[in-house]
């Protein structure tokens, strides 16, 4: 799906790392045109600065967006999730996050699932990122409580898995 969305930008480099922005933060496209997460707008100067492209750049992107059905239909029904990493230590939740030998191998989520289950512990969010997005993607779990150290050994155990980290 991902190259389909950049190959209707191929030409314009500038415009694919304004879409790349934009679908990476779940921001929505509305039918004027505007950049939004939710109901509040974000300025095209301000999204611009963030991509390094001028400002007219996002501009001709919304505009190739809502031109196009496939984009149209993302971009106006994409949305952001809170991600628990950064403040489930405060929260008392654990944290895993796995390094894939290839994020692209089929299994990885369901054997750690799997395992993290044999340890009667409660998986809060699964997070993985898209290879397509970045070359060292990695999978995030939370947890309900702390991880111990021996399903970590395990994790590391699993076949696709280069590397874990926990905190």
């Amino acid at each position: 799906m991902w190259s389909t969305v950049l190959k209707k930008f191929e030409k314009h480099p500038a415009q694919q790392k304004v879409i790349k922005l934009l679908f990476e933060r779940g921001f929505q496209v509305n039918s004027d045109g505007k950049v939004t997460s939710g109901s509040i707008e974000i300025p095209h100067t301000q999204l611009a600065k963030e991509a390094g492209v001028d400002r007219r750049v996002v501009d001709a992107t919304t505009d190739t967006i809502l031109s196009d059905e496939l984009l149209k239909n993302i971009f106006q029904n994409v949305t952001s999730i809170p991600f628990l990493r950064d403040v489930a230590p405060a929260l008392g939740l654990g944290v895993i996050i796995i390094t894939p030998d290839d994020a692209a191998n089929v299994g990885i989520l369901y054997s750690v699932s799997k395992l993290i289950f044999s340890y009667n512990i409660s998986i809060r969010q699964a997070v993985s990122d898209d290879p397509y997005f970045n070359n060292e993607a990695k999978l995030t779990i939370i947890t309900d409580s702390k991880v111990p150290g021996d399903l970590v050994s395990d994790i590391l155990q699993l076949p696709g898995v280069k590397g874990v980290s926990i905190y």
